[in-house]
Formats: C-alpha cells, sequence, structure tokens
C-alpha cells in the first residue's frame, strides 16, 4: 500500500441513499492510515424534489430532460450541504483533499443485458461550487469489471472495522439492507475473505407504504407497524422473492423494491398497519436469516448502522430473532451508526486519490480490483 504523508488529510463523504430523506455530508480525517470522524452536516431533501428523484427511477415520459434537470438541482443541494459544513467548521476548501460524492442512484441494474448503475449529482458542478476536486460515479468502473457495483462500503468495513479477533458483522440498514462479514487476520487466506451483499429491504418498503397510506415519510420508532399483527402467508410468500433465495454476489434498490413490488402478493384486503407489521417482519427475518446462514451458530459480534438502527421496533424484533448474538450499534465502534456511508464514500475517496482500488472483488463479484470514480478539478 502507498504511504500516506504524515500530515493530516480532510475529506468530506457526501451521501443520500435509497430513502431520500437527507443529503449527508461527513468530514473525516486520515493521518498514518488512522481514520476518524469529526463533523457532519444535513440537508433535508424536500417533499418535491424527493418526489421527482422518485419519478425519475422509474421508466416515464421526457426522461432525459427531467434527469438533467434533477442532476444540477441535486449537485446545487450537495455543494450547499458541504459549503455550510466548511463554514460550520471554520474550514476553506483549500483543507479539503476531495469530495467522494456518491450522488442520488435512479437506476441501478447489474443484471440488465448491458449492467449499469446511474447516481445523479452532477460532480463538475459541486467542484466548482465548493472549489474541491470531487470524485463521483463509483460504481461503474466495478461493473465494467463484471461485478455488482455495490455494495462498495464493505472495502471501508474492512478497514475500519475488522475484528482483532473472532467475527464480526457489520449490518447497514438503509433503504435497502447490506451486511459485511469481517473475521481476524490470519495467514490463512481464506480466512481473510470479505463477504458482503445486499440482503434485501431496509427501509425502503416500509418507508414507501406509510408514505402512501398516512402521508408521512417514515413510521418513528415503528409504532404504526406496532399496532398492526404479521400476516403469516404474506409475509412467506416475501421471504420467498427471488432476490432473497439469489445467491451471491447480489445487489439491489428500490427500482425491485417497490410498491409494485408489492403489489404482486395482492395485500389490498389486508389492514395497512398488518401490511406494515408485515414488512417490518420481513426486513427483521431476511437480517436474521441471513446472520444465522453466514455464521451457522458460530458466535459473532453484530454492529447495526443506517436509519433502520433508530426504528425502535425493528431494532427489537432484529434482537428478539437473534438471541444469541451481540448486537451494538456502530457508535460503539467510534462512528455514529447514521454517519457510516458518508463516512465510507469519503475514505473511498481518499483511496481514488491515491491511486488504490475500492473494490472487494468478493464482495461485488468484479474480476478484479479497480479504482473507482471519476476525478473533477475545482
Amino acid at each position: 500500500m502507498k504511504e500516506r504523508l504524515h500530515k493530516e488529510e480532510l475529506y468530506i463523504g457526501v451521501m443520500s441513499g435509497t430513502s431520500m430523506d437527507a443529503v449527508d455530508a461527513v468530514l473525516i480525517s486520515i493521518t498514518h492510515n488512522k481514520f476518524q470522524t469529526l463533523a457532519c452536516q444535513s440537508s433535508t431533501i424536500s417533499p418535491e424534489l424527493k418526489q421527482q428523484l422518485s419519478a425519475l427511477c422509474f421508466p416515464g415520459n421526457n426522461e432525459i430532460e427531467r434527469s438533467a434537470h434533477l442532476d444540477i438541482l441535486f449537485a446545487e443541494l450537495i455543494a450547499d450541504t458541504v459549503n455550510t459544513l466548511l463554514i460550520k467548521q471554520n474550514l476553506k476548501a483549500q483543507d479539503i483533499c476531495a469530495i467522494g460524492s456518491h450522488g442520488q442512484t435512479i437506476r441501478h441494474c447489474p443484471e440488465a443485458k448491458k449492467p449499469f448503475s446511474l447516481q445523479i449529482g452532477n460532480p463538475s458542478i459541486i467542484a466548482h461550487k465548493t472549489g474541491i476536486t470531487t470524485i463521483a460515479d463509483f460504481r461503474m468502473a466495478d461493473i465494467a469489471a463484471e461485478g455488482q457495483g455495490a455494495p462498495l462500503v464493505p472495502a471501508f468495513h474492512q478497514a475500519v472495522f475488522n475484528p482483532e479477533t473472532g467475527c464480526r458483522a457489520i449490518i447497514n440498514i438503509g433503504g435497502i439492507a447490506n451486511i459485511t462479514l469481517l473475521h481476524t487476520k490470519s495467514n490463512d487466506a481464506k480466512s481473510n475473505i470479505v463477504k458482503g451483499y445486499d440482503i434485501g429491504p431496509g427501509n425502503t418498503l416500509m418507508d414507501q407504504w406509510i408514505l402512501k397510506h398516512k402521508h408521512t415519510p417514515i413510521d418513528l420508532d415503528g409504532e404504526w407497524a406496532r399496532s398492526g399483527n404479521i400476516l403469516p402467508e404474506l409475509l412467506e410468500k416475501f421471504l420467498a422473492d427471488a432476490f432473497i433465495q439469489k445467491k451471491p454476489p447480489k445487489s439491489s434498490g428500490r427500482e425491485y423494491f417497490n410498491l409494485a413490488w408489492l403489489d404482486t402478493f395482492s395485500p389490498s384486503q389486508a389492514n395497512n398497519e398488518d401490511i406494515q407489521r408485515t414488512l417490518l417482519e420481513f426486513t427483521a427475518q431476511v437480517l436474521a436469516d441471513t446472520v444465522n446462514n453466514e455464521t451457522n451458530g458460530t458466535p459473532c459480534e453484530i454492529y447495526l448502522c443506517g436509519g433502520g438502527v433508530k426504528n425502535r421496533f425493528l431494532y427489537e424484533r432484529i434482537n428478539a430473532l437473534l438471541p444469541d448474538y451481540r448486537i451494538a450499534s456502530t457508535g460503539n465502534l467510534g462512528i455514529d451508526a447514521q454517519l457510516v456511508e458518508g463516512a465510507a464514500f469519503a475514505w473511498l475517496a481518499s483511496q481514488t486519490m491515491q491511486n488504490l482500488p475500492g473494490n472487494i472483488e468478493s464482495v461485488t463479484g468484479a474480476s478484479c480490483a479497480k479504482i473507482l470514480g471519476g476525478i473533477y478539478l475545482a
């Protein structure tokens, strides 16, 4: 590995996930290969912008013009968020090595005849408005090497969360949930292989269902789900879904897990709160089944991150389904659960700036390690 400079290097990672609730800009420092999160600035995505972004995830009229318009609008939101972070931290553009901007995913199609993943948030505009070199379009280099282009965060998880002993699972519950399985470094090459993949829906189906029926973007603490009852037959159908049953590598998004997907199970005769309860149980059950299958009873620490950590009822159900596992937030490992993905793209930007790879072939299925993203100079 190329040696870092001894001085502190500052990077900013910007992330907006499948749930499209906010843009998070996370400031990190890297010194002697040691990593630390320093600050975060969040900007809420307005309901109007969220609606426009959500609509762009599916085929529709005038897509090119709408996409180009939102590409600029979203980039301006990212730039404003970064500039606010700089002001609050009393920093200048020249203090930051680079921005790693994930952008907003509007299509993720790794199984298409010509696979692709498309994120908007024009990096040229971000670089110009912030005065900071910006790295973007992280996923296509991996896809070009026959990978899924996702998940990319396991490389970051390995860099900052690898256990000194035993097994550790990092589970991100965003719109889509993904898992990273880490093991103690050893001389056995097989035991050092990192495994990671998208396991299924995290919050996205619950968020979409409550927005449709209660006109609110999230089920705070899972209280609406708590008021309902599990529909066993519907849950069984969810768990039998082709993506859930598919072997990794695999990745997904709201292009797959959405209300149209839910409609295929014809749950319209059920009470809305019962469907919400069943969707929450679906997320918890898939997560628990994945952990049990991957660890096969071996003791394993589990650390959760992402917006789903704030759903108290979901957290309760995960603990109930995995009674023999120690479950905690990544905050116990030094990184707030809400900042992990933003921090990951700051770290990925640092990898790119050093000409180092950011993907893991055993995770994405890529044929080789790749330096990720394009570099846009300020």
